[in-house]
Order: structure tokens, then C-alpha cells, then sequence
């Protein structure tokens, strides 16, 4: 029994469960019009959080408006408004983060299995790259996986789960079923192989090659990357994505 230090959680110390050995995986596919979509087929529909902040941009532009205009106590009650409602869309998040992480965790306990995450680390770099409008920008921007994937690690270190960080790449485009190349449109996958031909949901494929990415890690001999003494982290206090090492020669 240890204790893991949350910072994403004004540093409150977590006891550490014993870690559960298993080979079974389950794999998370991030996203942002599904906020989480499991192997198992478990989703959580991002339309609601999506609506809310679309709500609540509007507002805020029509206070931000208000708040550099008109006299001193007009500016003053927008500013006060502006930071209530940053506190309240900021609250909702995180209680929809962690009822999300709570279900996952508690799946995987059921399951006696670990958990394989994407690492998405620089993805708003990398989009904010490409030509967008303001309001996609804006839901890019505001797209909380960090904080999810901050809860699914302390969770994970709490209840002794696993939680492991795999490459995303070919992730989304890879059949589960045969790992040929296939074609997504939308929430759509399709296998191009005709001895496949699989099709469905573009997210449940994702986590599927996820968990199966997961998997092999597990299997392969090697320590815990998840409760050890030292955490293999990036600056920002995320797990890294694990790598096998080449032996030194």
C-alpha cells in the first residue's frame, strides 16, 4: 500500500492498491463528438458538454461585450458573471470527467483487466495547424482529455488498474479484425479487404486496435509501468506512452 500525489486535484494524496495482474484489456478511444468509447462497446455521448459550451460562449461574448462598455458597475456585474460562469461550465466538466473515469475503472475491476489509453500529447498543436473555423477551433481548444486521462491515472493507481498510454497512430484506420487499412468517414469505418469487409463505428474500431496495442504491451516481459516507485511521466505529469527499449549492446 502507497499513496500517489494528484495534482490535478489540488494535490490530494490517493492510497495505491496492489496491482491486479491480468491479461485482459480494455481499450479507450478519445474523442470529442463520443467523449470515450470503450472495447466494450460502453460510450459516453459528447453532444450534451458540446451543447453546453456552445451555450456558454454565446453568453459569454454578449457579457464580454457588456464588461468593456457602459458605466463602472455594468462593466463590474459583467466581470463577476463572466467568472460564475466560467466556474460552472468548469464544475460540469469535471464531474462528467469523473463519472466517466469512475465507470471505466469500475468496468475494468469487474473485468480483472487493464485499461489502454491513447496518448494524445501535442494533438491541439497539431490541429490548431489546420484550417478551421473559429467555432471548431474553439471545441478543439476546449476539448478536456487531459483532464480524463489525469482521472483515469489516479484512478487506475487508486483500485490497482493499469493503466497504459499507447501510440495513437493507425489506431483509427486499421481494421480490428484482419489489421488491413480501411477507410473512416465520419463515425464510420470500413475494411477495404474483401475477405473482411467489416464495418461499424470508427470509435469502437479505435478502441478495439487500442486494446489490442494494450494487450501485447501487458503480455510482454517487462515491470509495471503503472505502480512502481517511479513513475514514467512527460513535464506535463502524464504516463508516457510505453516503448520498448533496445538492449544496450
Amino acid at each position: 500500500m502507497g499513496y500517489y500525489y494528484c495534482p490535478c486535484l489540488a494535490g490530494t494524496l490517493f492510497s495505491c492498491k496492489s496491482l491486479i495482474k491480468s491479461t485482459n484489456v480494455i481499450g479507450v478511444d478519445f474523442g470529442r463528438r463520443d467523449i470515450a468509447v470503450t472495447s466494450n462497446n460502453d460510450k459516453w455521448d459528447g453532444k450534451q458538454i458540446n451543447d453546453i459550451r456552445d451555450r456558454f460562449s454565446r453568453v459569454r461574448s454578449s457579457f464580454q461585450r457588456k464588461a468593456t462598455k457602459g458605466t463602472r458597475s455594468t462593466r463590474r456585474r459583467a466581470k463577476q458573471t463572466l467568472k460564475r460562469l466560467s466556474g460552472k461550465e468548469r464544475r460540469f466538466q469535471q464531474w462528467l470527467n469523473h463519472n466517466i473515469s469512475k465507470s471505466i475503472i469500475q468496468d475494468a475491476l469487474k473485468n480483472n483487466a487493464a485499461v489502454a489509453i491513447e496518448d494524445l500529447t501535442g494533438i491541439r498543436e497539431r490541429t490548431n495547424q489546420k484550417p478551421r473555423n473559429k467555432t471548431e477551433r474553439r471545441r478543439s481548444n476546449s476539448w478536456s482529455f487531459y483532464q480524463l486521462r489525469s482521472f483515469l491515472e489516479y484512478k487506475g493507481i487508486q483500485f490497482g488498474v493499469e493503466v497504459i498510454a499507447v501510440p495513437p497512430a493507425w489506431t483509427s484506420l486499421t481494421c480490428h479484425q484482419c489489421l488491413h487499412i480501411g477507410l473512416r468517414s465520419d463515425k464510420r469505418f470500413r475494411c477495404t479487404n474483401e475477405a473482411c469487409s467489416w464495418s461499424g463505428d470508427a470509435d469502437l474500431n479505435g478502441a478495439k486496435n487500442i486494446a489490442t496495442i494494450g494487450a501485447n504491451l501487458v503480455n510482454s516481459p517487462r515491470g509495471s509501468n503503472c505502480l512502481c516507485c517511479k513513475l514514467s511521466v512527460d513535464s506535463s505529469g502524464l504516463l508516457k506512452a510505453y516503448t520498448v527499449r533496445e538492449a544496450s549492446v
